[in-house]
């Protein structure tokens, strides 16, 4: 996809590693700091400047849109997905007699808001069996009491894609009141979506969209927008905010609209306007058709080498990420970067990803440090 002088063009700081953590943290392309470099020269010129913080933001929510398939009112932006499911929380303001569905695959920002209310509604686990979560083990946990089903399209933890469709289908025809929002964190910006009848869209910015911190995209269709308009109180979400009737009531815009709460993080969105521009050029379905291999790679050497990882790998769910469990994981970890390969490490799981501007090399170079070292092996 990208060659090498390309490669080392647009992102100098991948010479003489092997990057395998995007799922952790993105490499951005220089594209991204001279998206930085522009937000620097607009906020110089202080309040003139807002002329162009504006614009910027504008723009990323013309090209969020264009790739997540909504229009540009059904697109917002936040500063992190916590702060998005908080907000979710408020929209749906749940209480004692509702439930709630989340997995053990899900990252915690979209897991406990609901435990942290005043009046918690019931949470119900599904559980992940062999790494994967399956429907069938869904179907029992839905009712008309259901209010919310909170998936994540691909985990963070293993890797592991749900098979939308399926999903989907269970919660429409079990839990007829139930909104169904997906954490597209670790998909957007690597695989080609497929959550077609999802209800919210999440994701942070920093990760495979090229991003940096402090942004998080909010994707909410218009069949939705009354009811998820989030209650919270702010400013740049209400369309009174200056009115002369502002001190008697708070007129909030509705929908993906009701998340952007207070000033934007305008740095957050120069970059990630740049990066998704960048994605775009190349194309995710490109990305995902260049990278895709080199996930079978990490994976299929995994196995060759006597490692289990985490989630199967299926061949019509795409996903960035292998994982697996390791007794020794620190020093495997150690290992590795020593070798010059960074991956994730944490509480005994090594995390290895691969995005568009990896090559097979990098993974060759993966797997030679982990044969090498046969006393890892189980």
């Amino acid at each position: 996809m990208l060659t090498d002088s390309t490669r080392l063009r647009d992102f100098p700081s991948l010479s003489g590693i092997a990057y395998l953590n995007t799922a952790a943290e993105s490499i951005p392309p220089l594209a991204v700091k001279e998206a930085l470099e522009s937000y620097w020269a607009d906020k110089a010129r202080g309040m003139r400047g807002r002329e162009g913080h504006f614009a910027a933001v504008e723009a990323c929510r013309e090209i969020s849109a264009e790739m997540l398939e909504l229009t540009t009112e059904e697109v917002s932006f936040c500063s992190c997905s916590s702060e998005a499911y908080n907000l979710l929380a408020s929209a749906l303001n749940l209480g004692a007699g509702d439930e709630v569905v989340v997995s053990d695959l899900d990252f915690p920002a979209g897991a406990t808001p609901w435990m942290r209310a005043v009046n918690p509604p019931t949470s119900r686990l599904w559980k992940a069996v062999d790494g994967e979560l399956n429907t069938d083990d869904l179907e029992p946990l839905l009712n008309e009491k259901t209010k919310l089903v909170q998936v994540s399209l691909v985990s963070f933890y293993n890797g592991h894609r749900i098979d939308w469709k399926p999903v989907h289908d269970a919660v429409r025809r079990l839990a007829p009141n139930a909104l169904i929002s997906v954490d597209i964190t670790q998909a957007f910006g690597r695989l080609v979506l497929n959550c077609e009848g999802a209800d919210i869209l999440i994701s942070s910015t920093h990760k495979w969209t090229l991003g940096v911190h402090g942004g998080c995209v909010i994707g909410i269709p218009k069949r939705n927008a009354e009811r998820l308009t989030t209650h919270a109180g702010g400013w740049y979400h209400l369309s009174n905010a200056f009115d002369a009737d502002r001190f008697e009531r708070a007129v909030t815009k509705t929908g993906a609209q009701s998340f952007s709460v207070g000033m934007p993080s305008f740095a957050a969105l120069y970059a990630l306007n740049a990066a998704l521009r960048y994605v775009d050029s190349v194309g995710v379905a490109a990305i995902s058709a260049y990278a895709d291999p080199l996930v079978r790679e990490v994976y299929d050497g995994l196995v060759a080498l006597g490692y289990k990882p985490m989630a199967p790998l299926h061949a019509d769910r795409a996903t960035g990420i292998v994982a697996f469990m390791h007794e020794r994981s620190t020093e495997i970890h150690a290992a590795l970067e020593k070798a010059g390969v960074h991956v994730m490490h944490n509480a005994g799981r090594i995390r290895l990803a691969a995005h568009g501007y990896n090559t097979r090399e990098d993974v060759r170079r993966a797997l030679a440090c982990l044969e090498h070292r046969s006393e890892f092996r189980l």
